[in-house]
């Protein structure tokens, strides 16, 4: 099993949170936290996905749960770079169409500064 690795930094209208590992029972709550510790109110929120390996239902709530905790600060969370397990897990359960999926980190951040430059939400 891969640890989960969590590492982020600020941008402008938000926060980009690196997830790296594997993404289930044992550690979803630390990505749940860490996003807590490192969400501002009102701007979006990206978490980069590139090293995500696996998801389990546990890791999918927590996205679901943080998606609608930015959702409440007037934020959007965006997912960059889902590929694979993730991706699938994502798919299967209906869920990849109710968030805001950028193929990369770098579309998401334009995305998440362009939202916040014009107050219109965008929808990708």
């Amino acid at each position: 099993m891969s640890p989960l690795s969590l590492s982020c930094r600020h941008l402008p209208g938000g926060v980009l949170i690196a997830v790296a590992g594997e993404l289930d029972s044992t550690n979803a709550d630390q990505l749940e936290s860490y996003a807590e510790r490192h969400r501002r109110p009102g701007p979006g929120m990206v978490l980069d996905l590139t090293g995500l390996t696996f998801m389990d239902s546990r890791g999918l709530h927590v996205l679901l749960r943080l998606n609608a905790a930015v959702r409440e600060q007037g934020g959007l969370l965006r997912l960059a770079a889902v590929h694979d397990v993730p991706a699938r897990v994502l798919q299967i359960t209906g869920v990849w169409l109710a968030l805001h999926i950028h193929p990369d980190a770098q579309h998401a951040a334009d995305a998440m500064r362009e939202h916040h430059g014009n107050g219109v939400p965008d929808r990708q």
